[in-house]
């Protein structure tokens, strides 16, 4: 079983990439993560250009279409999800039959130096991923006053955000697994 991250942030020392490795950390044996830290370099979503993508934007779309799920985690930028993200999945939408993320399963987690943790954002993605057509868990994860969450080593230091990062990544190991033992029922 092999996931995708996505940082929906493009800054050193991220707390959401942050997050994303230590959601890694609780993987069972045998799942595999891919980073993905190629956003920066796709250009803006242009209609025009969907059957003619950039390599960038191909780079992506082959990084998801050959995951079995997708794990994003997603700053908050003006109560809303990231630009960069945005594009990205705008990307991915067009055309719409054909997106790797359609019935793919995926999550979505938030860290944020607000109190709020990325709640918006969160639901936002969330919102987004399910109109391209993934199978999005209806959880979210707020890591409210990220730079206080984690230690210098990079791991979470409350539990409690680590149990819950914990189900939300155990929930979509069982959603990849449902959805392979209903496509080898086929």
């Amino acid at each position: 079983m092999h996931i995708l991250a996505i940082s929906g942030s493009l800054r050193q020392g991220s707390f959401n990439t942050a997050l994303l490795r230590a959601a890694a950390d609780l993987l069972p044996p045998g799942v595999t993560v891919t980073y993905y830290d190629g956003l920066e370099e796709i250009p803006a979503f242009n209609e025009d250009r969907v059957t003619d993508r950039p390599e960038s934007v191909d780079r992506l779309w082959d990084a998801v279409a050959e995951v079995d799920g997708v794990l994003i985690s997603t700053p908050e930028y003006n109560s809303s999800i990231p630009g960069v993200l945005k594009n990205a999945l705008d990307w991915l939408s067009r055309p719409l039959i054909e997106s790797p993320l359609r019935n793919k399963p995926a999550a979505v987690i938030g860290a944020s130096t607000s109190m709020f943790g990325a709640v918006w954002s969160q639901a936002e993605t969330r919102k987004v991923l399910g109109a391209i057509g993934a199978r999005v868990l209806d959880r979210e994860l707020p890591v409210p006053s990220a730079e206080e969450q984690f230690d210098e080593g990079g791991k979470l230091v409350e539990k409690e955000i680590e149990q819950e990062l914990a189900s939300i990544v155990q929930a979509l190991v069982e959603a990849i697994e449902a959805r392979a033992a209903a496509l080898a029922r086929r």
